[in-house]
């Protein structure tokens, strides 16, 4: 069938090419040289003393056009070289100018990443301090007062422990930040449902949702899967999540819904908090960008959390959003279907 078709195209195209000669262009030209190379020649013939009028070509004539014709293509040629030559020249002004560009935006934000990481780490090794002091304290204290009541001991335990946990907290902090810069993400793909998945996140999140009086409801389509990696992919969903229960105001419900597009799964998490400013979405996926700046939080991390899943999700050849308004903040993957 496409060869038929190929072949009549084909047969058009000769039939249209044969008109143009044989009608347009050939009478064009026939009339043209009639008109501009031809001349009447008067010759007399002595024996029979007959004047004759021949028309014949005028030599003179036809190489003089000849010429011309052969001057202007070569003007042409030149001149199409020659834009040729400067419009590449251009190009690969642009192209280099381009480059330069790049690379010195790049450079910028390097810049940028090394002052936010070096501030950071200057903020935690600050916050080390405070709950290392707590826990020293408390513990000198319960060393040097054997016989202090039941009742403030286990007051003075609790404390430690919620320091302890809290310098933990700041030392994974670091850990993160320092294997963010040499990890190498390699996906090991396999069809996961999504479905399970989600379920087994929401029930991982249930001890710090009740913290705070929130609560994850679900609402997925059924028989969901995607082929990726699903250990990769529950970090991605991990790190959205703890994000959503840290900026999320006690009580509030978090939506995490799923289903499928044209050609591509969706996932949303939205949460009720404080509206995100526009120009911070603009760099929320940027690496050790923090929303809260202040040093002593409970709810800011390494700022490495959302970069690592904007990485995780475009390896996986999808893509991951941001919206923010009326106090509800949305993040959105879609990965391929």
């Amino acid at each position: 069938m496409k060869l038929a078709a190929a072949l009549f195209v084909g047969l058009l195209l000769c039939m249209g090419v044969y008109y143009f000669v044989d009608t347009v262009l050939n009478g064009a030209v026939v009339d043209w040289f009639w008109d501009h190379c031809m001349r009447i020649s008067q010759y007399h013939d002595e024996n029979t003393g007959i004047l004759t009028y021949v028309q014949e070509p005028d030599w003179y004539l036809v190489k003089k056009w000849s010429l011309a014709a052969l001057v202007a293509v070569v003007t042409v040629g030149i001149l199409a070289i020659a834009i040729a030559f400067f419009v590449g020249r251009e190009r690969e002004r642009d192209k280099v100018r381009r480059l330069q560009e790049e690379m010195e935006r790049k450079e910028e934000l390097i810049k940028i990443e090394a002052g936010r990481k070096n501030d950071l780490i200057t903020y935690l090794a600050h916050d080390l301090k405070t709950p290392l002091t707590s826990v020293i304290g408390y513990l000198s204290l319960l060393d040097e007062i054997p016989e202090m009541p039941m009742q403030q001991r286990a007051k003075y335990v609790s404390i430690t422990l919620d320091k302890a946990k809290r310098l933990e907290k700041l030392i994974n902090e670091f850990f993160e930040i320092t294997r963010y810069n040499f990890q190498n993400i390699v996906l090991e793909k396999e069809q996961v449902d999504l479905n399970y998945l989600l379920l087994q996140l929401t029930e991982e999140f249930y001890p710090i949702l009740t913290a705070n009086g929130n609560e994850i409801h679900l609402e997925a389509e059924e028989d969901l899967s995607v082929y990726g990696d699903p250990e990769k992919l529950a970090r991605v969903f991990n790190n959205i999540l703890k994000n959503a229960v840290a900026y999320s105001y006690p009580g509030t419900p978090i939506l995490v819904a799923a289903g499928r597009g044209t050609g591509v799964i969706w996932l949303t998490f939205t949460n009720q908090g404080p509206t995100i400013p526009p120009q911070k979405l603009d760099v929320i996926f940027e690496k050790f960008f923090r929303l809260d700046e202040a040093r002593a939080t409970n709810s800011g991390g390494a700022g490495l959390g959302l970069a690592i899943a904007r990485e995780i999700v475009t390896l996986h050849g999808g893509t991951i959003t941001a919206v923010s308004h009326k106090e509800k903040t949305e993040f959105r993957v879609e990965l391929p279907a």
